[in-house]
């Protein structure tokens, strides 16, 4: 049933592989748990059930972001297998959803941002690879795995622009600034091609195998650039994205701007960063109200 499941979301939903492959991981990890409880047919799980399966991942530490995500994973199960005629009622249709408390998110400061970029070893062919990938990551403010399959017909050098392809394959046009153009024109005029000896690739970014780069390998270069560069905050790419963000609100950048830019469907999703513009809406305030 879950084989089903997951053939469905993939063929007639036309979800993305990291959404279905959340669904995976999540729905494994409920079988495993029915498993433990001696429940081997899914007609007899109810609501006290998933109840009791959501609290364990509560008292586990787990965010309530990934309880909530774990409780989207069961109703959209559940409501298949009750579309499948497999079940009449869903028992997951009316669980309570876990208050979402929005945590603001971290960001790296400028001078941060300064010394994560001038890590890589601008010696060697991968760590000019690696400065290309960093400032368009900071550029555009892009998910990791949008970066990782950025193909080269989606980048417009000569332009200044690159079409992204976000979650549900839904396409946004984001600029480049000066600094990442640079970096990547430098990468594929002087790298990329003794990166892959004489072979072709659709992928802008590749690595010394001829392949593109996976969002595992990249995560793990990226930390260690961040630990080399003595930044005490875990720097990941999305804390890049929250930066990228962040700074543009702070620079006065409109809301709206930046979350076509980031391919947020809500603007309420962006809006988490305007937490960022505090003082400088202070300063704006002071100077400009009369009786500021």
């Amino acid at each position: 049933m879950l084989d089903q499941f997951l053939h469905y979301l993939t063929v007639e939903k036309g979800l993305s592989e990291n959404t279905i492959e959340a669904y995976h991981h999540d729905l494994v990890r409920f079988l495993d748990h029915l498993k433990e409880k001696g429940i081997e047919d899914v007609s007899k799980v109810d609501k006290l059930n998933l109840r009791a399966f959501l609290l364990g991942l509560r008292r586990r530490g787990l965010s309530t972001r990934t309880v909530g995500r774990n409780q989207v994973a069961l109703r959209t199960f559940f409501r298949f297998l009750v579309l499948e005629g497999i079940l009449e009622a869903n028992p997951a249709e009316e669980l309570e959803s876990p208050k979402m408390i929005k945590a603001l998110p971290e960001i790296l400061t400028s001078r941060e941002i300064e010394l994560l970029l001038e890590q890589p070893d601008l010696k060697t062919p991968l760590g000019i690879r690696d400065r290309a990938m960093l400032e368009m990551l900071y550029a555009t403010g892009m998910r990791v795995s949008e970066l990782t399959g950025l193909l080269m017909n989606q980048v417009n050098l000569e332009a200044g622009y690159t079409l992204v392809y976000g979650k549900g394959s839904k396409e946004r046009v984001v600029p480049l600034g000066s600094e990442a153009i640079q970096w990547v024109t430098l990468y594929l005029e002087t790298v990329r091609s003794r990166l892959l000896k004489g072979k072709e690739s659709p992928l802008l970014f590749v690595g010394r195998s001829r392949k593109g780069m996976s969002r595992q390998r990249f995560w793990k270069s990226l930390k260690g650039y961040g630990e080399k560069a003595g930044i005490k905050k875990r720097v990941t790419p999305h804390l890049l994205r929250h930066s990228f963000a962040s700074h543009l609100l702070e620079g006065g950048a409109d809301l709206r701007s930046v979350q076509m830019m980031l391919g947020h469907v809500d603007i309420s999703t962006t809006q988490i960063y305007t937490h960022v513009t505090g003082d400088r809406l202070k300063k704006v305030h002071r100077k400009y109200h009369p009786r500021g």
